[in-house]
């Protein structure tokens, strides 16, 4: 099946965004002919996506690195806007690392022989409310490890500055108190400096850091002889004359061939924070020049590489066994019991018993996949076994508002097609539609999002799909994009509440 949205355009060159979705806070490194990228995976489990490429134009998912948030406690419920921030992706002493702020824990680290795991335990390197956006370097040249992170006014009072340690070659002692190495209340003009990468070049240590706010702010690079500065700046990537908002935060990479290239996210509302490359050089000061001489490029010439098919990370599913591919994610940590393997295929749900059951967003047990491109159709089968009165399961766009379709059981033992949403306000759903007849329990559901994130809602309960309700305006999260979610939920009690059963998910 065609990609959604490639960003390969098949003739040498490709469009931003490369990445359509959203991969919130980009990292990226080359290990020998391969690219790996992780991104910010926030309070969704499991975090830590990783995925590949060989030109940097056409990904694949191909896993997670952390399969549950700790403390477990704290991520029993929904956190949309905690856990995994900013994550810096290097690989060093033959080992891939990923380090991350937690704003409410402190900075984590965990490592891997293979990228494709097994990952070590997270391992809590510094303690701390607001410490956030860490990356690590390990210097070849001098045989030292460093640390820069920055930090989260919300928890800790301080904003727009970075910190830097010297840190064990092992990732798991930080070996001085640490001090400022970028104080930005003393550039005229900067605020919000956070999500710095750092890097060894030319004789400079160099961090790559964004300012002025995710909407409509820009990239910084600085450089000084020294770890600990005094650090010269430079503004090299920002909106100018283009439509993309934002432009920065991500990583630098160097390819094989010896091209440069720049990672970073735009924010698109409810899209979340979608991904761009840039094409990177070096002025003859030594500074580097992103994209265009400093603005954003719509297409170009694609990096220097062997042709590569086609491809954008998986969507589809047809759920082989009773599995769900690596592109769906939990709300909270999972436990056991959410889902049932089987001999089949589908998708087969436990109906949760919940007290929360008409909100999804306080669910633990949605399983939820990025918005794949700015328009598209997602579909995907539904079948209800669920004799407990008030069981429901279905197909929801999920944010701080949300919508969803589906079935439901009644208390006279019909099941019924139904259609809620809540705003962001409310505290619970209301009827979008009039409920009406599902004849066997089963259903096809749509739903087709046009430019905007305007989303129509469809049921097929064996006569043809049919428009229900009102079109709905997705909403993200604090900091996340809306999300496509499959779920379901009974009313507490006790004992099992049966299962629904989604089959052959499918976006185009």
């Amino acid at each position: 099946m065609t990609p959604v949205r490639p960003a390969d355009l098949g003739d040498g060159t490709y469009r931003n965004p490369v990445l359509d979705a959203d991969w919130s806070d980009p990292d990226v490194i080359a290990v020998g002919d391969d690219f790996y990228l992780t991104a910010s995976s926030f309070g969704r489990a499991p975090g830590l996506p990783l995925l590949h490429s060989r030109d940097l134009v056409n990904w694949s998912l191909v896993g997670h690195a952390l399969d549950r948030l700790e403390p477990a406690a704290d991520f029993a419920a929904p956190r949309h806007d905690r856990g995994v921030w900013a994550p810096s992706l290097r690989h060093a002493d033959g080992r891939y690392w990923i380090f991350w702020g937690d704003p409410d824990h402190g900075i984590h680290q965990i490592s891997a022989e293979d990228v494709r795991g097994p990952w070590t335990e997270p391992y809590l390197l510094k303690a701390g409310r607001g410490l956030i956006d860490p990356c690590p370097l390990w210097d070849d040249e001098t045989g030292e490890a460093y640390l820069v992170h920055a930090w989260a006014k919300s928890r800790s009072g301080v904003k727009n500055r970075l910190t830097g340690h010297r840190m064990s070659r092992d990732g798991r002692t930080l070996l001085d108190a640490g001090e400022t190495v970028v104080d930005a209340d003393r550039i005229p003009g900067w605020f919000t400096l956070e999500g710095p990468k750092l890097y060894r070049h030319d004789g400079w240590f160099w961090i790559l850091a964004p300012a002025g706010g995710v909407e409509t702010g820009w990239q910084g690079a600085f450089r000084s002889r020294d770890f600990t500065g005094p650090y010269e700046e430079r503004t090299v990537l920002a909106q100018g004359r283009t439509d993309v908002n934002g432009p920065h935060q991500g990583g630098w990479v160097r390819t094989p061939a010896g091209e440069d290239w720049f990672l970073h996210f735009q924010a698109r509302g409810p899209y979340g924070r979608v991904v761009h490359l840039q094409p990177m050089t070096w002025d003859a000061d030594g500074w580097p020049v992103i994209g265009d001489a400093g603005e954003p490029v719509r297409t170009h010439r694609k990096p220097a590489a062997p042709p590569q098919p086609v491809e954008v990370p998986a969507t589809d599913d047809s759920f082989p066994g009773g599995r769900f591919g690596r592109q769906w994610q939990w709300t909270a940590n999972p436990r056991a019991g959410w889902t049932v393997e089987h001999g089949g295929d589908g998708l087969r749900m436990a109906c949760v018993r919940t007290g929360d059951a008409h909100d999804l967003r306080l669910l633990p047990h949605v399983l939820t996949q990025r918005l794949p491109a700015e328009t598209f159709t997602a579909e995907v089968g539904l079948a209800l076994d669920a004799p407990e009165p008030g069981a429901r399961a279905g197909l929801a766009v999920l944010g701080d508002a949300f919508s969803w379709i589906g079935l439901e059981r009644c208390a006279d033992g019909t099941v019924r097609l139904v259609h809620r949403f809540a705003e962001p306000v409310a505290e619970a759903e209301r009827d979008a539609a009039h409920p009406r007849p599902a004849p066997g329990g089963r259903v096809g559901l749509r739903v087709e999002v046009s430019a905007g994130a305007r989303c129509r809602f469809l049921a097929d309960t064996g006569d043809g799909w049919e428009p229900s309700g009102p079109v709905f305006a997705a909403t993200p999260w604090r900091w996340v994009g809306a999300l496509l979610g499959l779920f379901a939920a009974a009313p507490p009690g006790g004992g099992s509440a049966g299962t629904a059963t989604f089959t052959a998910f499918r976006v185009r």
